[in-house]
């Protein structure tokens, strides 16, 4: 004779709210754009923006830039590439850095993997070492 499945063993569980992440102050929005701005100007872009050479047939950095979101400051980079099935010149945004605030002048810093999923390695750091390590650290930089 057969027997018959028993009921599963899954059962309701507590799962408490998120804390809501703190509110940025607009001051501190600012500060962090222009400081991060000024990184960008003087240092990534001289150093990781180059003309595409003639032969270019894969994507090539064309600008990089600094967006917040939500309460997530990201480092971007404008890539352009020749779309192998229309002919057309295309272009893609990619994130290759973010800083998380997280309260007071309190950040942390996560870097994009190979996996398109963000690695924190740094946490409940200054914006001053957030922006000394943007500086120094090449898994930061665009790749």
């Amino acid at each position: 004779m057969a027997r018959s499945k028993s009921r599963s063993n899954y059962g309701w569980v507590y799962s408490p709210k998120k804390e809501p992440s703190p509110k940025i102050p607009e001051t501190l929005k600012k500060l962090v754009q222009e400081r991060f701005q000024e990184i960008i100007d003087n240092d990534l872009k001289p150093n990781c923006i180059h003309p595409p050479s003639p032969d270019t047939k894969l994507m090539y950095l064309v600008d990089i830039f600094g967006k917040w979101y939500r309460n997530y400051f990201y480092i971007c980079g404008a890539y352009k590439y020749n779309n192998p099935l229309t002919g057309e010149e295309s272009s893609s945004e990619h994130k290759f850095s973010r800083f998380e605030y997280v309260g007071g002048d309190r950040f942390n810093v996560a870097y994009m993997r190979h996996t398109e999923k963000f690695w924190e390695f740094m946490q409940d750091v200054t914006l001053e070492q957030c922006l000394e390590a943007l500086h120094t650290l090449p898994h930061l930089r665009p790749f």
